[in-house]
């Protein structure tokens, strides 16, 4: 290592993978590691499949100073298949030399660089170690026949093994699409790079805002977070002269896929799993099943058993569990450690300090909430009710002449009041056939069907606003 590379002054150790997503892309590594954002698509999971062979024991290397070298926790494997993925000096050797040593998903770590890492595969001959490192495409057609990320990804272990007294002058990239291996020699000016980049990395763990997205890269085209991060969008808004006579553009969000919520309300049933698929049984009997990706918030109401292992992979998943009474009472939701949205959170509570910000939202809620409730009367009322919407749309008038919070609760609360005097004229012969009128409205417990069937509309949509709040890591509260 260059006697000008300090040991890094972070006290947190980085991944391997960290470096990799900040070299592809400092955006993406923010979104990835920094919020906590994540989103599969059928490359990365192509990916993990790749990877998935030589993932499956940890192996110890054989002391590179040492007389007699120690086997691997697996043993030595030195069959010709596993030989030619390891390539290298090795190959070159006369049939009387030695043969490699080989380990797979190789545990290392550098106190000195801030960075651990699992080695795909590593092939040992002595006190030389070259490492191997598997790709789930074809060789990119390029000078280097690599691309920069997997380059400065082997020079990284190159490092590593360094540090563990191994010398290391190259690696091999074995591309699982054209089973075809690339040596990458290690230069100065790689590692050089590499060490730059692993500090750049360190420092972009304290990152507080989203970098830049990229600008007409091919990074882009598959990227599974394109979706949350919409550089296109971004781009085009941040290029286009802002008017000041426009109204605020409206954030955009990605559309959701087509996971939906799972509600499991029969009385004693359990939910369990089965490796990617939750299945829900009463005494032994398997009443249905459901696969993790087609779920978007797994609600339990009422007397529903849930196992400590589907608890541990709902959260892994990022799929919340919502708990609500027999009744439909919201009581409680279970979230894994998701967004570490901090600065957002903070801005979340300077916000609730100010109190003209604090009023101008609530005054924004409470005219969408009228206009609406007026805009139902007016469409869906089987009589006049011209009176009532009159004086709802004065009242809505007030909303942005109230002075703080306490006078828009009263506003609030009259438009309400005029909305459920009439809220019965919307209801048709057919509902009083079947047992469904309303008089006033009325909760904690609501004493007829039709309030009943409010106050579960009113669950539902406070436990919709919550999960959505903490799936962008802001306090609901």
């Amino acid at each position: 290592m260059p006697a000008n590379i300090s040991p890094v002054a972070d006290d947190r150790t980085l991944t391997l993978d960290m470096v990799n997503q900040f070299t592809f892309c400092p955006r993406r590594f923010h979104l990835m590691y920094v919020d906590g954002r994540w989103a599969d698509n059928a490359y990365t999971v192509e990916g993990r499949s790749v990877h998935r062979r030589v993932d499956r024991l940890d192996h110890v290397l054989p002391d590179p100073g040492g007389e007699e070298s120690k086997p691997s926790a697996g043993g030595a494997d030195t069959s010709d298949s596993q030989r030619g993925e390891a390539g290298g000096k090795g190959d070159d050797r006369d049939d009387g030399d030695e043969p490699p040593e080989i380990a797979r998903s190789v545990p290392l770590s550098s106190e000195r660089l801030g960075l651990t890492a699992k080695l795909d595969l590593v092939s040992t001959a002595g006190d030389e170690a070259v490492p191997v490192e598997t790709k789930r495409g074809r060789v990119p057609s390029n000078p280097l026949r690599s691309h920069e990320t997997a380059r400065v990804q082997l020079m990284a272990q190159g490092l590593l093994l360094r540090e563990s007294g191994y010398r290391c002058d190259h690696g091999v990239l074995y591309f699982a699409g054209s089973r075809t291996r690339v040596d990458v020699p290690f230069t100065e000016d790689l590692e050089a790079h590499a060490l730059d980049l692993i500090q750049q990395t360190h420092r972009g763990t304290h990152g507080t805002e989203l970098p830049p997205p990229l600008e007409d890269s091919p990074k882009c085209h598959g990227c599974s977070l394109a979706g949350v991060c919409l550089p296109d969008e971004t781009l085009a808004l941040r290029a286009a002269e802002p008017d000041p006579a426009a109204p605020d553009v409206r954030r955009l969000y990605p559309a959701r896929d087509d996971a939906l919520p799972l509600y499991v309300q029969e009385q004693g049933a359990r939910v369990g799993k089965s490796k990617s698929v939750l299945t829900i049984k009463k005494e032994g009997k398997e009443l249905a099943r459901s696969r993790l990706k087609d779920i978007s918030q797994l609600v339990l109401c009422g007397g529903v058993q849930l196992s400590t292992q589907t608890i541990h992979v709902l959260a892994e998943s990022s799929i919340p569990v919502i708990y609500l009474s027999r009744g439909h009472w919201f009581y409680a939701i279970t979230q894994g450690i998701t967004l570490r949205n901090a600065y957002a959170r903070a801005e979340q509570f300077a916000a609730a300090t100010d109190p003209q910000r604090r009023l101008r939202l609530a005054q924004a809620i409470v005219a969408a909430k009228g206009a609406n409730q007026r805009t139902q009367l007016r469409r869906n009322s089987a009589k006049s009710t011209d009176d009532a919407v009159r004086e709802m749309g004065k009242l809505l008038e007030n909303v942005d002449r109230a002075e703080d919070v306490d006078q828009l609760l009263g506003v609030e609360g009259s438009i309400a009041t005029q909305y459920f005097a009439r809220f019965g004229t919307m209801l048709r012969p057919r509902d009083f056939e079947a047992g469904l009128d309303f008089q006033q409205r009325n909760r904690r417990p609501p004493r007829d069907p039709v309030n009943a069937l409010l106050s579960f509309g009113y669950a539902l949509l406070a436990k919709e606003c919550t999960v959505a709040l903490m799936g962008e890591g802001l306090d609901p509260w």
